[in-house]
């Protein structure tokens, strides 16, 4: 089985679209829990509350990784954040039998990708994406690293990149938006 999670209700076949990898594609995990990070994006969800105005594509934002024995982590880079991005959010986990594989060096963890249209076999609609990552963490299916459990030399490199991140960031206003909103703490110049 594979597992797709998107806002969107109702697709009866998934359609690849440009991909952080440039180029059109169906991102799908063969865990069902590892989708529930792609529920929400923090930038939208933080841009379209603020009512921050912008157009075209929306900056994704997931930060999380993988344990060594491959089981989701996510991290949350400053205070409540996965809290922040997910509670209150629905969706939908869209399944798929079978897809078309596409041979790619594409790195990650219990991921399938197809260049392919891809029909759904089965839909489950997701009301709270946050009480279903809680529970995930509770079944222990994924992982949580909370803020405030970071060691020192995290806490440095996020600080680091947050910087960086916002610097490059010329283009994405949106993206820029949520760093400054989120990141401000840090006392570091956005």
């Amino acid at each position: 089985m594979y597992y797709h999670a998107s806002p969107i209700a109702n697709i009866e076949v998934l359609e690849p679209r440009r991909s952080n990898h440039n180029m059109p594609l169906i991102y799908f995990s063969t865990k069902r829990e590892n989708v529930l990070v792609y529920l929400s994006n923090a930038i939208e969800k933080h841009c379209k509350e603020t009512g921050f105005s912008h157009n075209g594509k929306w900056h994704k934002w997931a930060s999380y990784g993988f344990e060594s024995d491959g089981t989701l982590r996510i991290d949350e880079y400053y205070p409540n954040a996965i809290e922040d991005t997910y509670k209150g959010v629905s969706g939908y986990i869209y399944y798929a039998d079978t897809i078309s594989e596409t041979e790619s060096n594409i790195n990650i963890n219990n991921v399938a990708i197809t260049s392919k249209p891809v029909s759904v076999s089965a839909c489950e609609f997701v009301e709270d994406a946050y009480q279903e990552i809680l529970k995930a963490f509770e079944a222990g299916l994924i992982k949580i690293r909370r803020y405030e459990e970071m060691s020192n030399t995290m806490l440095s490199w996020i600080k680091t990149i947050i910087k960086n991140e916002y610097q490059e960031a010329k283009n994405e206003p949106d993206y820029r938006c949520f760093l400054k909103a989120k990141f401000s703490f840090l006392s570091i110049s956005l």
